[in-house]
This record gives C-alpha cells, sequence and structure tokens, in this order.
C-alpha cells in the first residue's frame, strides 16, 4: 500500500514537473515576466526607490529561480533517459555496433576517454578514406586500411 502511494505521488510531481517547464518555456510565460519587470521599474518613483521596492523583485526573482532549478532539472533528467533509452536501442538493434556501449552512462570519465581515443582513431583512418561510407567501426577501417596499404606496396 505505501509503494502505491509514494506512485502517485511521484506521478503527481511527474505531471506537474511537466506542465510547468512547459508554460515556463513558453512566450507568453516570458512576456508574463517581462511585464511584471516593467511594471516593478515604472513602480519605482511611486515608492521612491526604496528599500522595501528593490527587495520585492530580489525576493521574487530569487524564489522564482531557486524552484525553477529543480523543475528544469527534473525535466533535464528525465530528457536524458529518454534519449539514452532510444541511443541504447539503436545501438542494441544494430548487427554492426558495439554493445559496450548500451551502458555507456555508467561507465568512468577514464573509461569513456579510451573509448572516446578508439572513435578519434576511427576517424583519422575515415579521413584518409575517399568516401565517408567506407567503414563503420575500428576494425573494419583498420583492415580496409592494411588491405588498401598492401595492394600499394609493390612486393
Amino acid at each position: 500500500m505505501k509503494g502505491k502511494k509514494q506512485q502517485n505521488k511521484n506521478g503527481f510531481f511527474e505531471k506537474f514537473a511537466s506542465k510547468v517547464t512547459k508554460a515556463t518555456g513558453s512566450t507568453a510565460a516570458f512576456l508574463s515576466a517581462f511585464l511584471v519587470v516593467i511594471a516593478w521599474a515604472v513602480s519605482g518613483p511611486i515608492f521612491n526607490y526604496s528599500e522595501t521596492w528593490q527587495l520585492v523583485i530580489n525576493t521574487g526573482t530569487t524564489i522564482i529561480t531557486f524552484l525553477m532549478v529543480f523543475l528544469i532539472q527534473k525535466a533535464q533528467n528525465k530528457d536524458s533517459l529518454a534519449i539514452q533509452l532510444k541511443l541504447n536501442e539503436l545501438v542494441a538493434s544494430n548487427q554492426e555496433s558495439s554493445n559496450s556501449l548500451v551502458d555507456i552512462e555508467s561507465m568512468t570519465e577514464e573509461e569513456m576517454i579510451i573509448i572516446q581515443k578508439y572513435y578519434h582513431k576511427l576517424s583519422e583512418l575515415a579521413k584518409k578514406e575517399k568516401s565517408i561510407k567506407s567503414s563503420h567501426s575500428i576494425d573494419e577501417a583498420q583492415d580496409l586500411h592494411d588491405r588498401k596499404h598492401k595492394k600499394a606496396k609493390p612486393n
């Protein structure tokens, strides 16, 4: 029973965060915020540019910024997960792809740098070829490169 309540709370927050993120990223939200700032600036002479007048905008923007940081992070986490899952599906479904990339986000930075070097080498080999479609993997690129050099060298 406790798990069901937690799931409902998470589902509610998920929907709420999604709607607020979409709404705050809209033109209407920007125009509303812009008009609030203009109204605040225009009201400055009415309040003699008092500390209270300044405190209103400072407090309001600080609170909104504080809350939006968490909503934006929630939205980015969800989007990032969705992209990772889509890419994992593409990698896993391609027979030519290396399945070691499916869970790359779990690797350490050092492991990712090793893989980055691997793809840099592939890029360097591809630059030597005349066609960008000539290879799909390091092994294939290296084999193709080696075969071409063997043909070019006289026995």
